[in-house]
């Protein structure tokens, strides 16, 4: 339809160019009447030209237009297929999981269905042995028979009895050769089957520890952020302001705003170094720090009561050095934990810390917090290590199974000073060794980093 357009408006404009050319010599005697109508045709040529590179350009607009959206369609096409194939191999992924935990329940069934197979065979074997043995005081006792007969002629009744007896015991040696086959073949049976089995029992730990690390704080009640202070950096090193403070709290009150390591004095101790940490508008001091599992809480007595590790890095700061702190007032224990999705949480206690001459037991009121509470609260809990246990009545020594000096109470799950567990171990799964918080009623949390630290009682404002 365009094309036609286009046409009508083109074809009166031949004779009229023709005619320009003929009478271009009478340009003075043509009227202004007709120079009008000569420049309105030179307009609508032009305006035809226009229309036509346009018909041309939305042409070649539509043409590339299509060629995007099959590229687009084409592209959908391939991300449907991707997704298609992604979900097909995640049901057999599932499909397989399932199929190895049967298999290994089928497994364990077979090893307890042979290891009984094998003590009934045992059994056997013993009851042949001591058949075997009779038999062959019987062969010894004919053997002597034989020898006194050599010189005197059997009777015919004693050559039958004799060879009887000959096939009797190659009858039984027989069988007690095949049962020893048989025994064989079993154990050599037991060990590929026990073999499978733990190889069986690592995947699904792993599978396990993977999930335990899924067990994120997601669903619980999130911590608000702390407003940041304007702070300085702080340097590697220890700081020792004009006249050292008793602890981090009052080194903030004297202008300090920048978190580091610090020397501080307690009322009645001696000089020491600690990590204050400034947050929530004032100063908390640090008394344990984990973030990466580079260092082995698994440590002695002397270790947990003196202090040990990188102030700037992962470290223990000692029973001794947050005893001296403690007694200078009333304090706040504020523990933080976080898992392997990012996700942070902490719970804070009014508490109390006793001296060596009570194995610096611990007494505990929860005050706040985002997550259930994991310790008890109202009871006595005496710190421990592998050799210092304060469960001396007991059979089961709670450091020495948990690693990591802690304060245990009927060796519960909970231990933050335990071995650190990363999703990505592998190899048996033993939980009380972990880095892990949990609730009495609730499940593993498995944590990346953990942080403890106290602050005085009269701040008002810290959550």
């Amino acid at each position: 339809m365009k094309i036609v357009l286009i046409f009508l408006f083109i074809a009166p404009l031949a004779p009229s160019a023709g005619a320009e050319k003929d009478y271009s010599s009478f340009d003075s005697a043509v009227s202004p009447e007709m120079k009008a109508r000569f420049a309105m045709l030179d307009d609508v040529r032009i305006l035809a030209n226009g229309l036509l590179q346009l018909g041309h350009g939305l042409k070649d607009f539509v043409h590339k237009t299509k060629g995007q959206m099959n590229d687009i369609f084409q592209k959908l096409y391939i991300f449907d297929r991707s997704f298609y194939e992604l979900s097909q191999q995640t049901s057999e992924i599932k499909e397989e999981e399932e199929q190895l935990r049967q298999t290994t329940a089928r497994l364990q069934i077979n090893n307890e269905e042979i290891k009984n197979l094998s003590q009934e065979m045992n059994l056997k074997i013993e009851d042949l042995i001591q058949n075997k043995i009779q038999l062959q005081e019987k062969v010894w006792g004919l053997e002597d028979k034989v020898t006194k007969l050599a010189i005197i002629q059997p009777s015919m009744q004693e050559t039958k009895e004799i060879s009887s007896l000959k096939a009797f015991v190659e009858e039984q040696d027989n069988h007690i050769k095949q049962l020893l086959r048989i025994v064989e073949e079993q154990h050599m049976q037991l060990d590929r089957q026990h073999s499978q089995i733990l190889e069986l029992e690592d995947k699904l730990n792993h599978i396990e520890l993977q999930e335990l690390a899924e067990n994120s704080f997601a669903g619980e009640q999130s911590e608000p952020e702390a407003t940041p202070l304007p702070l300085r950096t702080a340097t590697a090193g220890s700081h020792a302001p004009h006249g050292v403070t008793p602890d981090c709290t009052a080194l903030y009150n004297s202008g300090v705003r920048s978190s580091g390591v610090y020397t501080i004095k307690p009322n009645g101790s001696e000089a020491f170094d600690v990590y204050c940490e400034m947050k929530f508008g004032s100063s908390w001091t640090v008394i344990q720090n984990r973030v990466d599992g580079s260092l082995d809480f698994n440590q002695t007595w002397d270790a947990y009561t003196n202090g040990f590790g990188d102030l700037n890095e992962e470290f223990w700061l000692g029973l001794n050095k947050t005893h001296s702190i403690t007694q200078q007032g009333d304090y706040i224990l504020r523990i933080e934990l976080q898992d392997w999705r990012e996700n942070k949480r902490y719970v804070q206690y009014a508490f109390s810390l006793g001296g060596p001459e009570t194995d610096y037991s611990l007494q505990l009121q929860r005050v706040s917090g985002s997550i259930p509470n994991a310790l008890p609260e109202q009871t006595q809990l005496r710190f421990s290590t592998a050799d210092h246990s304060t469960h001396a009545s007991s059979d089961f020594n709670c450091p020495e199974n948990y690693l990591g000096g802690w304060w245990h109470s009927e060796c519960e799950e909970t231990n933050l000073n335990g071995q650190y567990v990363a999703p990505r171990s592998r190899g048996r799964l033993d939980r009380r060794k972990g880095l892990y918080w949990k609730p009495k009623k609730g499940r593993y949390y498995l944590l990346k980093s953990t942080k403890i630290m106290v602050h005085p009682t009269d701040l008002k404002s810290f959550e």
